[in-house]
């Protein structure tokens, strides 16, 4: 197998994916699965290839993805930005049409952490007046 490209790491949420570019016909393996079977929503299919569909790369490069952690719209969400990344230590010039579209601003939101004598992070428990 051919030495990649370009590697780079993707995160939202709690996922991390590890993405690597080679040269070929636009086939996306995620850990070790087909695309399709790996995403089976079309959103998060969608929101994946939006880079590739952007910049016209979609049938340039093989992609190669491992991810770990989270859900799989997190997971879907870390790989867009893994992609994005990649697209630019490719090509440089691909860096404005991606900013414009925001693909490659990371998404810090997480998970608030749970407060004690609550349920979750805000719930309370029942108020009982008597």
């Amino acid at each position: 197998m051919a030495s990649p490209l370009t590697q780079s790491t993707g995160r939202r949420k709690r996922a991390v994916a590890r993405v690597r570019f080679r040269p070929g016909t636009g086939t996306i393996t995620i850990n070790g699965r087909a695309f399709d079977n790996y995403f089976t929503s079309p959103t998060h299919r969608q929101l994946v290839t939006e880079p590739l569909r952007l910049t016209d790369t979609e049938i340039t490069y093989d992609i190669e993805a491992t991810i770990e952690g989270g859900g799989v719209a997190g997971q879907a969400g870390s790989l867009r930005l893994g992609i994005a990344r990649s697209l630019i230590e490719l090509d440089e010039t691909l860096r404005p049409a991606l900013k414009a579209a925001g693909l490659l601003t990371r998404d810090s939101r997480k998970k608030e952490s749970k407060k004690y004598g609550l349920k979750k992070a805000r719930k309370a428990p029942q108020y009982s007046k008597r």
